[in-house]
């Protein structure tokens, strides 16, 4: 049976490493709605006309024409066996619309949290830094580097502190997500769909979990 994977959890949780994980272990495309979106710009379609004429006005594209464009795409032939979705859906009412569509499309759907500690992710984003050379990633509370500030591997190269790391704005990110996803989360919740993954476990095992969720056909 094809699949539908909702991959869910706030910033920090780790849900891009397990999306990539998932799309190179089960050959399964992620499906961003920002990629989605950029790739349709790029068209002369109907489609494409409505959306920038939205954008163009200054609104906020309606559900019924995100949930077409989500159609559209997933319709390729690279996502007959099923796909990862990122971003989507956001709002209950999303939610549903997506659920008419895995039944359009005869695909199973489940929707997993890695769910982290809210505590815990402050730490992972505040304490994250990175290599400018090489790109190697540390964390002060967690993964400190030898030499203060220095890259392991470069000592010359002094590591970077994202400016949106800091503690007042990842406080606020978390707030948001926490806020915004609470309603999709109860949907789930009340549809059975639902399935928590404990996010504080290392990436191979949580990916291992994932896996067995979604290769479960009853799971979904």
């Amino acid at each position: 049976m094809s699949k539908i994977i909702v991959l869910m959890g706030a910033p920090g949780a780790g849900k891009g490493t397990q999306a990539r994980l998932l799309q190179e272990r089960l050959r399964l495309p992620q499906i961003s709605t920002g990629d989605m979106f950029r790739a349709l710009a790029q068209t002369q379609t109907p489609l494409a006309e409505e959306v920038r004429a939205i954008q163009q006005a200054g609104k906020l594209i309606p559900d019924e024409l995100v949930i077409r464009v989500v159609e559209d795409r997933t319709a390729q032939d690279d996502c007959r066996r099923g796909y990862i979705l990122d971003g989507f859906p956001r709002t209950a009412a999303q939610a549903e619309m997506l659920e008419a569509l895995a039944e359009r499309e005869g695909k199973k759907l489940s929707a997993i949290l890695i769910d982290v500690p809210l505590e815990l992710l402050e730490k992972r984003m505040i304490g994250r830094r990175s290599c400018p050379v090489c790109g190697e990633l540390y964390n002060i509370y967690f993964k400190p580097p030898k030499s203060d500030n220095r890259c392991d591997s470069h000592a010359e190269a002094q590591l970077i502190h994202r400016a949106d790391d800091t503690s007042d704005k990842v406080r606020v990110r978390l707030e948001t997500y926490k806020r915004e996803t609470a309603p999709l989360l109860d949907y789930y919740q009340h549809t059975g769909r639902l399935h928590r993954v404990n996010g504080v476990k290392p990436a191979e095992e949580i990916y291992q979990e994932i896996e067995r969720i979604v290769s479960t056909e009853k799971s979904l």
